[in-house]
């Protein structure tokens, strides 16, 4: 039964991703309700495993300690108003999400896909669709990225491998 309760929380985990990654692409707002949803079922995810093992702190308590300090540190850019809230949000979550013990996976394609989003919306002439093209331009005009797209993203690869994993076992 918590091999299918796993599965379940992280099918509904990248949904509810997909649909973050889009909406902030497509409108440059991330919502209170979906993050707090990522959160609640990464959580969840989280108590089913420190269940298993029967210790707290493997998991859900290192998660829950990093998940606070990313939202302290990334406040004051938002104060700033160097990134949103929703992505402030999105990033205090995703250690709930990804799991303690994946962060520096997360954090290795956090940095990939941040850079290769920045690229795109800096260069919007190099990609070939010009719909595409002309979206990006918008972004680059009003000098926003939209930062909820590589962290969704890298969460979808992190949660996809640990799934993976948690298969495999």
């Amino acid at each position: 039964m918590p091999v299918f309760l796993n599965i379940a929380l992280t099918a509904i985990a990248i949904a509810v991703l997909l649909r973050i990654a889009m909406i902030d692409f497509k409108k440059e707002k991330i919502t209170n309700r979906d993050v707090l949803l990522v959160g609640a079922v990464g959580t969840g995810s989280l108590v089913i495993a420190s269940l298993q093992t029967g210790f707290w702190m493997s998991g859900l308590g290192v998660s829950l300690v990093a998940a606070l300090m990313f939202f302290v540190l990334l406040f004051p850019f938002w104060l700033l108003r160097k990134v949103g809230a929703g992505d402030v949000k999105l990033m205090a979550v995703a250690p709930l999400v990804a799991g303690g013990e994946n962060m520096l996976t997360f954090a290795i394609l956090l940095l990939v896909l941040a850079i290769v989003t920045v690229f795109a919306v800096r260069n919007p002439m190099l990609l070939p669709a010009p719909a595409f093209r002309q979206y990006l331009e918008h972004f680059e005009r009003k000098g926003i990225v939209p930062f909820g797209v590589p962290i969704a993203g890298a969460l979808i690869v992190t949660t996809v491998a640990k799934a993976l994993n948690l298969i495999a076992a």
